[in-house]
């Protein structure tokens, strides 16, 4: 645990202001509020999967903070030099765009056979959806990454994780609060995710739920990559650690229609995630431990679900 320690604390020597730190919280809080009081993603971002009203809808929702957070920064830091810099506009206009994008691609519903039952087009469509949209977001982030950063550093966070200990002590960590998230209403509600199919007439059941939490669990790469790697490491040498707080808050965003427990968290896991990529240039661990998480709560999920019909 100690190098985790030890990048948190010069995380708050160089970069950490306390009133541009609580400004961000404020702005995240408020659109949490919005969120889970006043339906703002379903409102105005959600709609018609696929749609352009749709696509801008997502931008919107996931650009505002992204951008808001590096904005307020010239108010409390000196060095905001970024700002000159093209790369900086580049990747703060196209990373929502690449996510909003991911949210609503489904041009591959079209190659699953019409002639398969209904329930079995259904299961191929949730398990195709985890795998295809990690490629949708990440084509265009290799792409990015080819033209800017190829001479410069492996694709971002694909470096070897230094230590594997210590994330696997993150992950004991974290045990325990989703088990306590478990025996949560809104929690159950939403997980385990693999419930979708209990409804559903499929030959060989069993494996089709290993398959789905299989395709749910890789859906995580390109959460990894796209935010810690991606955002950080492409625009670590441009912000510096100013660069985190930002992807944090783009983070939260994408746990809208989570637990309301979930989203909030989201934006710790974020920010800690954020820190230790930043420091080891790598996203590996990050995922064993998000990868870890994930599928703890679908058990969470399945052994609350089990308790609460005793």
């Amino acid at each position: 645990m100690f190098p985790v320690f030890a990048y948190i604390r010069d995380y708050y020597r160089n970069a950490f202001n306390a009133f541009y730190f609580c400004l961000v919280l404020l702005m995240t809080g408020t659109l949490v509020w919005l969120n889970y009081a006043h339906g703002l993603e379903t409102r105005y971002a959600a709609g018609r999967p696929g749609t352009a009203a749709n696509f801008f809808g997502y931008y919107l929702l996931y650009f505002t903070p992204f951008a808001l957070a590096f904005f307020l920064q010239p108010l409390f830091y000196k060095n905001c030099s970024y700002y000159r810099n093209a790369w900086f506009w580049m990747i703060l206009l196209a990373a929502p765009a690449f996510f909003a994008l991911r949210v609503n691609f489904n041009l591959h519903h079209s190659l699953i056979p019409s002639s398969l039952s209904t329930d079995e087009r259904k299961f191929w469509i949730y398990c195709s959806n985890w795998v295809v949209r990690v490629f949708v977001v990440l084509i265009p982030v290799f792409i990015l990454w080819l033209i800017k950063d190829r001479n410069q550093q492996p694709f971002y966070g694909s470096r070897r994780t230094p230590g594997i200990k210590t994330y696997l002590l993150l992950l004991l960590f974290m045990l325990p609060l989703v088990a306590l998230a478990s025996t949560q209403k809104d929690f159950l509600e939403m997980y385990p995710r693999a419930k979708v199919l209990d409804g559903l007439e499929l030959s060989f059941k069993s494996g089709r739920y290993l398959l789905f939490e299989l395709c749910y669990g890789f859906d995580f790469i390109s959460i990894e990559f796209f935010f810690r790697g991606f955002l950080i490491l492409s625009l670590w040498k441009i912000c510096g650690e100013q660069v985190i707080v930002p992807m944090a808050c783009f983070y939260c965003t994408i746990h809208f229609g989570k637990p309301l427990g979930e989203a909030i968290s989201s934006f710790w896991g974020g920010l800690l995630l954020g820190i230790v990529s930043y420091n080891t240039k790598s996203v590996w661990g990050g995922l064993a431990v998000h990868l870890g998480i994930a599928w703890s709560m679908e058990l969470g999920g399945w052994g609350g679900a089990l308790l609460k019909n005793k």
